[in-house]
């Protein structure tokens, strides 16, 4: 399912339009992540919040993200992660996993559900064949990297700068060494985001890792009224 040498973009559902996922599919890209609208995303940076809002004025519900799910996976093979906070799912956990199984998610990922508190929702994915997604950051220490990695599945997903998503330039000047800790330490395939928007970058990310992430680049071109086509152009620019 997961792999090495990934290629994964987000877009938020709702903002996104499908065919917007489908047009990155085509541009190359192996792991669609799909952005659950939520009001107040703090781990995001504008770019995503502002996806989120122009979503929300949509009246995108969490039926329709769903829906979205259902689409893409008659579409497509790729894996699909469901990216959300924990407030729009917390009253309806079970359920919300359940239909996410059903629809053709391989994955969630729940943004600001600490470690220490994931216990049922870890089960749950367990019991239903889900993969419970966790993030680590650069202030993230080792030992506790490598307690998630022994606790979630599917992949890790590395956030390689402080603070919250965006565009950035470059990567980290300690990031091969910092991924060369974490390896040590982790089994699990290892995917590397926060700010990627190159194909240098990308290219430095998959000397250590085992993918990388591409968000706020794809997000700011829907926000400027990418057509599905420029999209398509920039998913095949930036694959190594």
């Amino acid at each position: 399912m997961f792999k090495k040498n990934t290629f994964a973009a987000y877009l938020t559902a709702g903002d996104g339009s499908y065919e917007h996922f489908l047009a990155l599919l085509r541009g190359g890209v192996d792991l669609l992540e799909i952005g659950i609208p939520y009001s107040d995303p703090v781990a995001d940076g504008p770019v995503i919040q502002q996806a989120m809002e122009r979503a929300l004025k949509k009246n995108t519900k969490l039926q329709d993200v769903l829906e979205l799910v259902r689409r893409l996976r008659r579409a497509s093979e790729v894996p699909l992660v469901l990216f959300t906070y924990y407030n729009p799912i917390q009253a309806r956990l079970e359920p919300f996993l359940r239909q996410a199984k059903e629809a053709g998610a391989n994955g969630v990922l729940i943004v600001d559900l600490p470690l220490e508190e994931s216990e049922e929702y870890r089960s749950f994915c367990r019991e239903i064949g889900l993969s419970p997604i966790f993030v680590a950051a650069p202030t993230t220490p080792l030992d506790r990297i490598e307690k998630i990695g022994s606790l979630g599945g599917g992949f890790l997903y590395y956030a390689c700068r402080k603070g919250t998503t965006g565009v950035k330039r470059g990567v980290p000047a300690d990031l091969a060494e910092r991924l060369q800790e974490i390896r040590k330490r982790v089994s699990l395939l290892l995917l590397v985001g926060f700010g990627i928007a190159s194909k240098d970058d990308a290219r430095a990310i998959l000397n250590e890792a085992d993918g990388f992430v591409v968000g706020s680049h794809f997000v700011r071109a829907v926000g400027r009224g990418a057509s599905a086509e420029e999209l398509e152009k920039m998913a095949y620019d930036l694959r190594p």
